[in-house]
């Protein structure tokens, strides 16, 4: 740019980045145009005259070129500096990488190093961690399943295998081994005294059993005993009065013999002959009543006999009837709880067939469930499921 053009002279290449980047840097320039402003505005020229405008135009004119020429060196500078960056990132990406992989070459043998220790003391830590959890169950179990743990743990050894962590592991198992013998000592205990609980039971039961087999039996033994003890009295009563019928009758042919042979003297050996026959008559009658006496209480322990065994009979039927009453309730019982299966079973295809189509109409298996369970409970008005 010639001097005819421009008011001040640009700052050269070797001192533009400086000039640009100090505050205030390029005011000494500033001011040289300010200085040719000023002198112009001391003699203005004549605006009338077209020299005069000229004038003011090419002032102007001057002024736009400096303003161009200073901000076409700014530019120039903006631009390279901003390449700078560029390639200082670009060195610095690379001597970044280069580096990173050196660090990485030297510090792989300790990398490796310590994924090893990692590893080995996880190792550690998850064995006493699983020594730990051999004490932890979802629900209380029963004895058996505690003893088997118990055997299980007592046969970990805590050896030099488990170098530095062999006192913890020790400890650990010492610990958890006395955590599991108490809970099977405390479900020993449980279970046996459940186990004299359903002892008790069965007896009590098996007592009552037997009170009431013995009730029965009790009842019919005494009804047998009065039939028995009538019948026998009635027996003996009847027997006594055939013999003392005979006794009368006997006693009533003495007295007609003994008055006959008042009245006949003559006719007296025929009479006590006659009187003998019939006093040997009446003996034979009285062994008779007495045979028969014998015979009725003979038949009367017969009956008293029939009468026990009919008791004993009646007790074993009443046993029967009640082994058929309990075999028919734990029929009915078995009948029930299949029913009951299979209505949840059916229930459950029911419920599992509605969820699957709430799913495949867009819903969440969470949502499924949750609204085949509001239908289920009546909770939806005017739904409801059929099964």
């Amino acid at each position: 740019m010639s001097a005819e053009t421009q008011l001040a002279v640009v700052p050269s290449k070797e001192t533009a980045l400086a000039v640009f980047s100090t505050v205030k840097g390029l005011d000494p320039w500033l001011d040289q145009v300010r200085t040719k402003v000023d002198e112009f505005n001391k003699v203005l020229p004549d605006l009338k005259t077209r020299k005069g405008r000229e004038a003011y135009a090419s002032m102007a004119h001057q002024i736009a070129k400096s303003k161009n020429a200073l901000e076409a060196v700014g530019k120039e500078i903006s631009a390279k500096q901003k390449e700078i960056p560029k390639l200082i990132d670009a060195e610095r990406k690379r001597v970044w990488d280069k580096l990173e992989l050196w660090q990485k070459e030297v510090r792989k043998p300790l990398d490796d190093w310590q994924a090893a220790e990692d590893a080995r003391v996880a190792k550690h830590n998850d064995g006493i961690q699983q020594i730990k959890d051999m004490a932890t169950f979802g629900a209380t179990p029963p004895a058996s399943v505690v003893a088997r743990v118990v055997a299980d743990l007592e046969a970990i050894e805590i050896n030099y295998t488990w170098e530095e962590f062999l006192p913890e592991a020790a400890q650990v198992k010492d610990e958890t081994l006395a955590k599991l013998r108490n809970l099977l000592a405390e479900r020993t205990q449980y279970e046996a005294e459940q186990a004299e609980l359903v002892r008790l039971r069965a007896e009590a039961e098996a007592q009552a059993q037997r009170d009431r087999d013995a009730a029965i039996a009790q009842a019919a033994a005494d009804q047998a005993r009065r039939e028995a003890a009538e019948r026998a009295e009635a027996e003996r009563l009847a027997a006594a009065r055939r013999e003392q019928d005979l006794l009368d009758q006997a006693a009533a042919a003495q007295r007609a013999a003994a008055q006959a042979a008042l009245d006949a003297e003559a006719a007296a050996e025929r009479q006590r002959l006659q009187l003998q026959l019939q006093a040997e008559q009446a003996e034979r009658q009285a062994a008779q009543a007495k045979a028969d006496k014998l015979a009725a209480e003979q038949r009367a322990e017969q009956d008293r006999l029939t009468a026990i065994r009919r008791q004993e009979e009646a007790v074993e039927q009443a046993r029967l009837a009640e082994k058929a009453r309990a075999d028919a309730a734990a029929d009915e019982i078995l009948r029930q709880e299949k029913l009951r299966e299979a209505d949840k079973a059916h229930k459950g295809k029911i419920y599992k067939a509605a969820k699957e189509a709430f799913i495949e109409h867009g819903m969440t298996e969470d949502c499924a469930r949750l609204a085949v369970k509001l239908v289920a409970s009546g909770l939806i008005p005017a739904m409801s499921i059929q099964y």
